[in-house]
């Protein structure tokens, strides 16, 4: 897995052990709340075996804005996505662009569809996510299909 450079300022760096910079961002409740329905916040213990599901499953990756490490996200076989940006770097459009990245890398297996559980109470992975083209397929199911030739047009999964 090598590196990705999303745009100008973001570049998405293979997952290694940086439990430093990242258990911060786990240890806010509202980053729990909004990506795991968690009213508690992870210890470096849960952090660990987390990044080691996910590492084992899927390509994960650190995102790095102008050069910080401000949150993770994981690219599953089944098209399955988790991503958490680190609170001081929400709103920003960090996550969306590398949603954006995402969906690049999704093609090069080829995977045919991209869906994420996004929680009926966080309208704003809602909008993170319905930018690049998903739509909501139930309660907290939000889903893409991804176009594999380009002479395809878009049509709802």
């Amino acid at each position: 897995m090598e590196r990705r450079i999303v745009d100008g300022e973001i570049t998405l760096v293979p997952y290694y052990p940086n439990y430093k910079a990242s258990l911060p961002w786990y240890q806010d409740a509202d980053v729990c709340k909004q990506v795991d329905n968690r009213n508690s916040v992870y210890d470096l213990k849960l952090l660990k075996a987390m990044y080691r599901y996910l590492n084992a499953r899927g390509s994960l990756f650190y995102t790095k804005y102008y050069g910080r490490l401000c949150g993770d996200v994981c690219l599953h076989p089944d098209g399955e996505i988790n991503i958490v940006v680190a609170k001081s770097f929400q709103n920003k459009h960090i996550g969306r662009r590398v949603i954006g990245e995402i969906q690049k890398l999704a093609r090069e297996p080829p995977i045919p569809k991209l869906h994420a559980e996004i929680y009926p109470f966080n309208a704003q992975s809602q909008r993170m996510f319905k930018r690049p083209g998903f739509h909501k397929a139930g309660a907290a199911l939000y889903q893409m299909e991804l176009y594999l030739s380009t002479r395809q047009s878009p049509r709802p999964v």
